[in-house]
């Protein structure tokens, strides 16, 4: 018995490895754990509660869906909040997680491009959304609606989207370029033809963001103005042609360039299979992280 103990407490730590700080916390704040609670026991409680519910955060594509329509982007969760957005629009929400599993989510929309072609889902361009959720498998899925549009279900699934090949994170500098939601425009150079919208949140030397086909995982180091940072772009969603310059990659990207408190600009080098492709981008700060 005792043999078994600890066998089985091993395998706790391995599988828990270094998640551990994160879902104690999650634990405590649920009420799982109490200081009559401790060594074997405690762990036994949060592993069981890590099997049941999944911590909510990360990078993922979400899908959205009404009668009018789908929709796809990318949102990014963490501490209580959530940001994203498309190639269009800009999401920016709060979540609350119950120990029950429920997950409560209140969100707002952001146009930052106004290319007419883009059309919202739910008929205008600010809408507020109330949802609620529950983890299916991997997936979260949640159904809700917006008092801008009466009797309409809005449903939405989130997929998490591998955030392994990020690159590492750096300490900020001095006066670094603001934490924030940010829309990024992207025109090609030296000729080539094409361009690209989408979000991107800027969290203390984390890049996260993406649009409805690819999701941006990344990492900057900003002082004095000036930025640089690498990421890579990931296909989530087989573009069919529609973004055919990073469609069927996943294109590792190196930037400079500037910022202000409203933004940034930068140029950057792209490497898609063989080709090495320059463009600019123009970020604009549309929230606080």
């Amino acid at each position: 018995m005792a043999e078994f103990s600890r066998n089985f407490r091993a395998g706790i730590d391995q599988r828990a490895g270094d998640q551990l700080p994160c879902i104690w916390h999650k634990a405590d704040s649920v009420g799982l754990v109490t200081p009559r609670i401790q060594g074997f026991a405690a762990r036994f409680a949060f592993f069981k509660y890590r099997i049941g519910f999944q911590v909510l955060q990360g990078l993922y594509k979400v899908e959205m869906h009404t009668v009018h329509g789908s929709r796809r982007g990318v949102l990014y969760v963490y501490d209580g909040k959530m940001m994203g957005g498309n190639s269009a629009f800009a999401f920016v929400g709060t979540y609350q997680e119950s120990a029950s599993g429920e997950v409560s989510v209140d969100m707002s929309t952001i146009r930052h491009n106004f290319d007419p072609s883009y059309q919202p889902l739910l008929k205008a361009d600010k809408i507020s959304l109330t949802l609620t959720g529950r983890q299916h498998g991997e997936q979260y899925h949640f159904e809700g609606g917006t008092p801008q549009l009466p009797g309409v279900v809005f449903r939405s699934v989130m997929t998490p989207i591998s955030e392994e090949a990020a690159p590492p994170v750096v300490s900020a500098g001095k006066d670094g370029i603001k934490n924030g939601l940010y829309s990024i425009h992207i025109r090609m150079l030296d000729g080539v033809d094409g361009g690209n919208t989408g979000v991107m949140v800027l969290l203390d030397g984390r890049i996260r963001g993406g649009d409805a086909f690819f999701g941006y995982i990344g990492a900057y180091s900003s002082a004095n103005g000036r930025w640089k940072g690498e990421l890579v772009n990931h296909e989530h969603t087989p573009n069919q042609g529609e973004r055919p310059v990073f469609g069927g990659y996943e294109v590792g990207i190196g930037f400079s360039g500037t910022y202000t408190d409203e933004g940034a600009v930068a140029e950057a080098t792209a490497l898609a299979g063989k080709r090495s492709i320059r463009f600019s981008a123009v970020l604009k700060k549309l929230a606080e992280a």
